[in-house]
């Protein structure tokens, strides 16, 4: 990438400039660790940034349809678990809480006993998204149910991660001259670079031969180091319970492929447009990488895991319920046409085998049956939606589609 003077954040240009300055060029790990989660200036330290006010879209936001059938979901497992109280709901990354309300709303809507033993743990480094969090909750009727984590006390429950690993901070790498070298920043005539040297860690390189993975000639990708430390730290802590992570990515074979992705998976999200270069609007813009599935399920197997099953966001969502909670919203005496059309086309898009249905779900498990699978996992009969006349009032839907984002079609 050449230099160009770089926008943004000038009080994080600086500070990175400066530690570059001082110690040479860092890894490309350490600039995205700097500009997403510094904590003064840090791109989510600043702002809340997901929502149709913010620089991109993911599921939960779409429509509330999406935390409702994540509730049936939940409430299945807790059955599996024999309904044990309390039970424990652990989420990483949840923003200002869009997917909690929703979800909580999801029990409420259809009486589940589940809200009785719940407890709800945020796990989000951004003080701005957590004192959201916190006061969308309260506004909802749900503050009672939150609770700080403790990394002592293993939990009975689920955990759940939400465009969550995409997000971690990930090297870059590339292959030349039949070497692998790794991609860092540097700072040269005003603004950022990339500086290609030897790999920082050996990591690097075992993970590419525990995955048999060789790049071809030319071929720039991401390694995503954090997602072992994190499957330890939910391994821990989770004593018996699921895990569930939604996420854009593949499996090892297409996530490395080099005709797909020749020069690697890495977005940048502002204002509902993706972009290419991190180097700009820093401080300002989302910073992303599509999640290797194969290396989570490996690390998963390593700390005593048990990899349940993988589908695609569409496939899970079809077979947890969607369908039917379109049925029995046709049923609710508040439902006007806007509204069940708004839910219906939130519905279709979350599982548009072209978009957002694209997403992978990966659930784990520690301690749990090995049968029956969560529903999510089960294929179910997809319910046809029929089409009835309802009665037409004033819509609630937001103004305006974003044309991408975070939470939109992959490549």
């Amino acid at each position: 990438m050449a230099a160009a003077r770089p926008n943004g954040n000038p009080r994080l240009v600086e500070l990175i400039r400066t530690e570059i300055e001082q110690h040479g060029p860092i890894t490309f790990a350490r600039f995205m660790e700097l500009a997403l989660y510094h904590p003064e200036h840090g791109y989510y330290w600043t702002a809340l940034r997901a929502g149709r006010g913010g620089d991109f879209l993911t599921a939960p936001e779409t429509h509330p349809i999406f935390g409702w059938t994540l509730a049936r979901q939940l409430d299945e497992l807790w059955c599996l678990l024999d309904n044990p109280d309390p039970f424990t709901l652990r989420e990483y990354g949840p923003g200002a809480g869009t997917l909690a309300v929703t979800l909580l709303e999801g029990l409420a809507r259809t009486g589940s006993p589940l809200l009785d033993t719940l407890r709800y743990q945020p796990v989000e480094r951004s003080p701005v998204a957590l004192d959201e969090f916190s006061r969308r909750l309260a506004a909802a009727g749900f503050q009672h149910l939150l609770e700080e984590p403790a990394s002592t006390v293993p939990i009975t429950g689920a955990v759940l991660a939400n465009e969550f690993l995409d997000a971690l901070p990930v090297h870059r790498v590339a292959c030349r001259n039949g070497q692998l070298l790794e991609l860092y920043v540097g700072w040269e005539g005003g603004g950022f670079v990339e500086v290609s040297g030897p790999p920082s860690t050996p990591a690097l390189a075992a993970y590419l031969a525990e995955a048999g993975i060789c790049l071809h000639e030319g071929q720039v990708t991401e390694i995503n180091l954090e997602i072992e430390p994190w499957v330890a730290e939910i391994a821990h802590a989770l004593g018996r319970g699921y895990v569930l992570v939604f996420d854009y990515g593949y499996p090892t074979a297409e996530r490395y492929d080099p005709g797909r992705f020749p020069h690697g998976t890495l977005k940048t999200y502002r204002g509902h447009t993706a972009g290419e270069d991190p180097f700009t609007a820093v401080g300002e813009q989302d910073i992303t990488a599509h999640v290797d599935f194969t290396a989570l399920e490996r690390a998963a197997r390593r700390h005593g895991l048990a990899v349940l099953g993988l589908a695609t966001q569409a496939e899970f969502l079809a077979n947890a319920g969607i369908g039917e909670l379109l049925v029995e919203l046709q049923s609710r005496p508040e439902t006007t046409l806007e509204s069940y059309l708004a839910a219906r086309a939130a519905a279709t898009r979350l599982i548009d085998p072209g978009g957002m249905g694209r997403f992978r779900v990966m659930v784990l498990g520690k301690g749990v049956p090995s049968v029956p699978l969560p529903r999510g996992l089960r294929p179910q009969r997809l319910l046809g939606v029929p089409s009835v006349r309802l009665r037409s009032g004033p819509s609630h839907r937001e103004r305006g589609e974003p044309s991408s984002g975070s939470g939109l079609p992959l490549p």
